[in-house]
């Protein structure tokens, strides 16, 4: 192809992401002026770059693989979930997103241009081997997650039961990539899991995810509390980056009666407003904490969020990490696609979580990770929860390890403790 005809066809391309973005469409224009100046001022540049590539560069360069990678950045620049899938990602992802639902048990997004691990699943493959919140994944097989958008690494991370797939692991405070071989395998999670505390007084909830089933554990056994009785409720949503946004909503609705939980907001979206309902409230009066960290994302954030702004509970632990949009695919002319945000979820206060995320009025940094890294006498590397024993503490055998203590839970407990009921 002469290299006249290389330069046109990368502009062309550039010009139907942008076009994409300021609003044309195949019937018409639909832009302001001033947005249309700009992107048709932006395209004249990345074609003048592009000509000083082919004429000036070292080498005669890749069209192809330049065009891809000006495109990946593009979309990459806007957001952590938009992405860019050229004409062969698209055809492969559309072959193969419903091959198998078996997975390796991460929950992963993209930050720092590669991808990161948000939480792990409990009994999963990843926890088997070790994988940690915030372990970076430099690469699936062969191919660097740099290279990849959201929507292919997470294709790549799943697939039939039985069959495996190498990740190159960046851990911190280690210095070279490890390579990690994982089974996939059909992930089965828990129920909710209960605790209690302080002669009963103070009921811990911890789901794994909030999906329809784990949300309906919880409304049932909110169901069952004492309304006039002393309890107490902590919510443990720390770890929990999966589930969906409607039961998230619901969720909280359960603690509160009235007012906005959240709201749903683009340029071209229709906005949408979630409000509680006084028929779905459950328990509004309960002394209440919830505990979130690193791992807390998505869903978690949206029910931490709104029972934060409504001041219903105090939130203890780290900063959340910042998840609260919507994508739509668009496919292009040349059967490429994007994977474009549209939308973002803002908390009751008008603050948005995508990529802010939410830092607890009670701010306390987590000890576990660490001394499970420090302890290689505990089981299967795994922290020991301190449990009723924060307010009640029991001398261990010598010749068993002593449970780490969890500094998060221990603060929530305090907090909950000094509250009248």
């Amino acid at each position: 192809m002469p290299k006249s005809s290389k330069i046109l066809l990368l502009s062309f391309s550039i010009a139907l992401v942008l076009f994409a973005f300021i609003g044309f469409n195949l019937h018409g224009v639909r832009a302001e002026s001033g947005q249309a100046s700009g992107a048709y001022r932006q395209i004249t540049v990345y074609t003048e770059v592009l000509q000083k590539i082919q004429s000036d560069y070292v080498v005669d360069p890749n069209i192809p693989a330049v065009t891809n990678g000006a495109l990946r950045g593009l979309l990459e620049s806007l957001d952590a979930d938009s992405s860019y899938l050229s004409p062969e990602d698209y055809k492969f992802y559309k072959a193969h997103i419903g091959d198998g639902n078996a997975q390796v048990g991460m929950n992963v997004s993209k930050r720092f241009g590669y991808a990161i691990v948000i939480s792990v699943l409990p009994g999963s493959p990843a926890e088997k081997e070790n994988i940690s919140d915030g372990d970076i994944i430099e690469s699936i097989g062969a191919q660097s997650t740099r290279d990849l958008s959201p929507a292919m690494i997470h294709l790549l991370l799943q697939g039939q039961p039985g069959t495996n797939v190498t990740i190159s692991v960046v851990r911190p405070r280690q210095a070279d990539p490890e390579k990690v071989t994982l089974t996939r395998t059909n992930v089965f999670l828990p129920a909710v899991a209960e605790e209690q505390y302080e002669n009963s007084s103070i009921l811990e909830l911890k789901p794994v995810t909030l999906d329809h089933e784990r949300v309906t554990q919880i409304e049932q056994r909110l169901k069952t509390m004492p309304r006039n009785g002393n309890k107490k409720i902590l919510l443990d949503l720390r770890d929990v980056a999966s589930g969906d946004m409607s039961e998230a909503v619901r969720l909280t609705n359960f603690f509160i009666n009235k007012g906005t939980v959240a709201t749903l907001q683009g340029q071209k979206f229709t906005t949408q407003v979630f409000t509680a309902e006084p028929g779905k409230a459950i328990n509004t009066t309960a002394p209440m904490v919830v505990l979130v960290n690193h791992g807390t994302s998505g869903a978690a954030e949206l029910v931490a969020a709104a029972l934060l702004d409504d001041k219903r509970a105090d939130l203890v632990g780290d900063k959340t990490f910042g998840d609260g949009s919507q994508q739509k695919t668009i496919e292009l002319p040349d059967h490429a696609a994007l994977i474009l945000t549209v939308a973002q979820y803002e908390r009751p206060s008008g603050k948005v979580i995508e990529d802010e995320g939410i830092t607890p009025n009670v701010v306390v940094a987590s000890n576990l990770e660490t001394e499970a890294d420090d302890d290689s006498e505990s089981p299967e590397g795994q922290p020991t929860r301190a449990a009723s024993s924060v307010t009640q503490p029991q001398t261990a055998p010598a010749a068993k390890p002593q449970p780490h203590v969890d500094d998060q839970l221990n603060k929530a407990l305090e907090l909950l403790k000094s509250k009248p009921v």
